[in-house]
């Protein structure tokens, strides 16, 4: 790696939405620029997280709307007011996290004349959730918008091989990086004993959003304990009142009312939860990036159900680190679950291999070092 001394004085700046989001996912990546002796900055609207992203060692600049009902990365003057703080900050590269914070601080970026930008996707949302038509015109306009804000050093940060090719892009071109995801510490999540079984205890680790297939969780348990399973799921998440996929808090107790399932509203301990149950599940619908929760998971030891959908599939291959269903199928997801229900030595060894495939190249070392790789690369003479 490069002598940081030579990069001492340079400047990276963050742009994105939440503060809370940059706190969950990329506190790395700040440790990472900050081990090349880079100076960091983070642009984001401030709730509760800024002592958290300053620990790191970073600043961190508020980012404020005109209204509280209008979200300041997509408000119009966002760009402009970007535009003002980039130039003040001389920022020598603007690291643009998720599509929202492309598109804005892309354009920021043009109006400030700051070429050395990353565009890191975290997931394809809606653009990868969905195949129709309208999803297919989506892909072709923000292809061709973030194309606009291209520049020759303009490089691209994934979770998975198949999200570059929503913009057009080849994963093993030169510009393009891929890491594995927000990476884990495996230090801090480490493997404990499996409860005794029966019953096989499932759990669900995300926010409760229809795209995360929690409903098909719900399906799937049902059916399973129709056939006389002994399962139960634990659901660990709290709806987003932002998100127009959030799933109802109504819905959620009346899940939780049936028998063998339980929402316990979200958790900030998820070693706890794994040292509880056998099998972590994740019927998403798609558009992610690599999901935290799976690495959480694969971490502890735990087996994982999920689905054959991009960032999912990336780190769970069916038979090996859990079992691999077609999307959107309850019954397919039913199945896997009394397969493992009736296995548990398959359980044991597929939490296994998922903590090994977790320390071959998605811890958070690996991302760093990968981040590191690409900074220097593009601030070298």
């Amino acid at each position: 790696m490069s002598d940081p001394s030579s990069l001492q004085g340079r400047k990276l700046v963050f742009i994105v939405t939440e503060d809370w989001f940059f706190a969950s996912h990329f506190l790395p990546m700040v440790r990472a620029a900050r081990e090349i002796g880079l100076d960091v900055a983070v642009i984001t609207r401030v709730r509760s997280h800024r002592e958290i992203i300053e620990a790191t060692g970073a600043r961190v600049i508020p980012l404020q709307a005109e209204r509280r009902s209008i979200n300041p990365m997509t408000a119009g003057y966002a760009a402009g007011q970007l535009a003002a703080i980039l130039k003040d900050e001389k920022a020598d590269i603007v690291h643009c996290i998720a599509l929202r914070s492309i598109l804005v601080g892309g354009f920021a970026a043009t109006l400030a004349g700051i070429d050395r930008r990353v565009y890191a996707l975290t997931g394809s949302g809606f653009l990868g959730a969905r195949t129709d038509r309208v999803a297919r015109l989506a892909q072709r306009a923000v292809r061709l918008v973030v194309r606009g804000l291209h520049t020759s050093k303009t490089r691209y940060l994934f979770e998975n091989t198949d999200d570059p090719k929503l913009l057009g892009l080849d994963p093993q071109a030169t510009n393009v990086t891929v890491v594995g995801g927000a990476g884990i510490d495996p230090d801090l999540l480490k493997p404990a004993p499996l409860p005794s079984q029966p019953p096989l205890k499932v759990a669900l680790v995300a926010r409760m959003l229809w795209s995360k297939g929690v409903d098909l969780a719900v399906e799937a348990v049902k059916a399973a304990r129709a056939k006389g399973a002994a399962i139960e799921l634990s659901l660990y998440g709290a709806p987003d009142p932002s998100n127009p996929k959030a799933i109802p808090e109504e819905t959620l107790k009346a899940w939780s009312a049936e028998p063998g399932i339980t929402w316990h509203g979200a958790t900030r301990d998820v070693a706890a939860v794994w040292r509880d149950h056998h099998v972590a599940c994740l019927p998403s619908r798609g558009g992610e990036g690599l999901p935290r929760t799976l690495l959480e998971a694969a971490a502890c030891g735990r087996a994982i159900v999920t689905t054959d959908v991009p960032g999912c599939n990336t780190l769970v291959r069916d038979g090996v680190e859990g079992r691999v269903v077609p999307d959107n199928d309850s019954a397919a997801l039913a199945e896997a679950l009394l397969s493992l229900a009736n296995a548990p030595e398959r359980v044991a060894q597929m939490g296994e291999a998922a903590r090994t495939r977790v320390l071959d190249g998605f811890t958070e070392r690996d991302v760093m070092e990968g981040v590191k790789r690409l900074y220097v690369a593009m601030l070298k003479p």
